[in-house]
């Protein structure tokens, strides 16, 4: 797929970018993904926006690593409590946060698949793309598209309720 010339449709059209290894979180080992400084400016806390100093820091997606963004060559962190915004994937209780862009977290997702039989919320979020509405590497904390998580959670919802005896 040829990448898009509209900026405004860059964001879910990124390719992944190949991780160095050596480029892990420093608590906990794993490797992570690398983010803009933009992103980071955006969703810090406002005490902690001054202590960026690095064009481009590391996402933790280890869940349960209270670490969100990491400098590997510095030691740099912030931690959970840094940022102005849950990290859905790093919290075990509602609300957990799918989309940042169109504010669709799981449960959201979980209900119109009880309520429907489906969901329509990837529909959507396609939609919202292509009209040039996403700001996900500005409004989510991994910087990248929300698209996969969203799909994964609407394909989990419907096992799960594929898998429910009729009444």
């Amino acid at each position: 797929m040829k990448p898009s010339a509209n900026k405004k449709q860059d964001c879910c059209g990124q390719p992944s970018t190949k991780k160095d290894k050596a480029l892990v979180c420093p608590m906990n080992g794993q490797q992570g993904q690398r983010v803009s400084s933009d992103t980071l400016r955006h969703l810090l806390k406002k005490e902690r926006v001054h202590e960026i100093n690095h064009p481009a820091y590391y996402f933790c997606k280890t869940a349960d690593c209270d670490t969100v963004y990491y400098h590997p060559k510095s030691g740099q962190c912030f931690q959970k409590a840094d940022l102005r915004v849950r990290v859905g994937l790093k919290e075990t209780t509602d609300p957990l946060w799918l989309c940042y862009c169109f504010d669709i977290s799981k449960k959201m997702i979980d209900k119109e698949i009880t309520a429907r039989g489906r969901s329509s919320f990837s529909d959507d979020i396609r939609k919202e793309v292509a009209a040039g509405h996403c700001k996900c590497k500005i409004l989510n904390p991994s910087g990248r598209c929300c698209l996969g998580e969203v799909l994964a959670a609407e394909k989990e919802a419907q096992s799960h309720f594929e898998g429910r005896p009729l009444d």
